[in-house]
């Protein structure tokens, strides 16, 4: 367990948080495997009916750390044959019980797709959307390519994940992947009252209707793969070089030589 993924069980709650507020809740491996490791415990057992995610600070999360990514810490431990970033990514994918956010401040990378499997997305009126995949020489992950042109349409998807454009919460919600958004000080009360009302609810019948409406997910993990292999392949690429040692510069990124 990481100390930068808090968990926390509230009568029939697990609440998963964002708990690295100095790093901009930047996501190591170790926090992933955290997360992925969460999302199981919640599934095996019946006395958990739903996952809040959230976080601690200003800001939900600036993504993948780019220094833990480009050290390698990446890859697959003793204990687990999948790395811990796709323990997560098929653990979101396949929850049984229904994930709840609650987005305050900045959603970067995989803190804006994650959201795409999400049930409810709740949002502060700060919250901003960006997914720069592409800006560092990398290709989207979470299925993302797959399920945000079904859910919005080629073009405003193309402005998130090709452009690169960042969008704030009003506009995440006319996308249709945020539900409600809220003042930033009745986020957290807002996400939880949903929580506790789903929670009240017919667990089987709720997890039963949940499957229903996600339907065949084979398409999902069968897309996580090939953006998961793209995206390994980007990480050994010049262009995440670039954008890596321009990131760490602090400057533009030059791929004007690359092709």
């Amino acid at each position: 367990m990481s100390e930068h993924i808090s968990v926390k069980q509230e009568g029939a709650i697990m609440r998963l948080g964002f708990n690295r507020p100095e790093k901009r809740n930047a996501i190591t491996a170790e926090m992933y495997g955290a997360l992925a490791d969460g999302l199981a415990a919640a599934n095996q057992d019946p006395a958990i009916r739903v996952v809040l995610f959230e976080s601690t600070g200003d800001i939900f999360t600036a993504g993948n750390d780019i220094a833990d990514f480009m050290s390698g810490n990446s890859n697959p431990t003793d204990t687990h044959d999948l790395p811990p970033v796709v323990r997560f990514l098929e653990a979101v994918a396949l929850a049984e019980k229904p994930l709840i956010a609650a987005v305050q401040g900045g959603a970067v990378g995989v803190g804006v797709t994650m959201l795409l499997h999400c049930d409810l997305v709740f949002a502060a009126e700060s919250a901003t959307f960006h997914t720069p995949f592409v800006d560092l020489g990398l290709v989207p992950e979470a299925a993302s390519s797959l399920l945000m042109p079904a859910n919005i349409g080629h073009q405003l998807a193309a402005e998130m994940l090709i452009a690169g454009k960042k969008i704030d919460a009003v506009r995440a919600c006319e996308f249709g992947f945020v539900n409600e958004i809220v003042g930033a000080g009745d986020l957290a009360a807002t996400a939880t009252r949903e929580a506790e009302a789903i929670a009240a609810k017919a667990p089987a019948a709720v997890r039963l209707t949940k499957k229903l409406m996600k339907g065949d997910l084979s398409p999902v993990l069968a897309r996580m793969k090939e953006e998961g292999s793209l995206f390994a392949s980007q990480l050994q690429s010049a262009e995440f070089r670039e954008a890596g040692m321009a990131f760490m510069q602090k400057r533009k990124p030059d791929f004007s030589n690359l092709g």
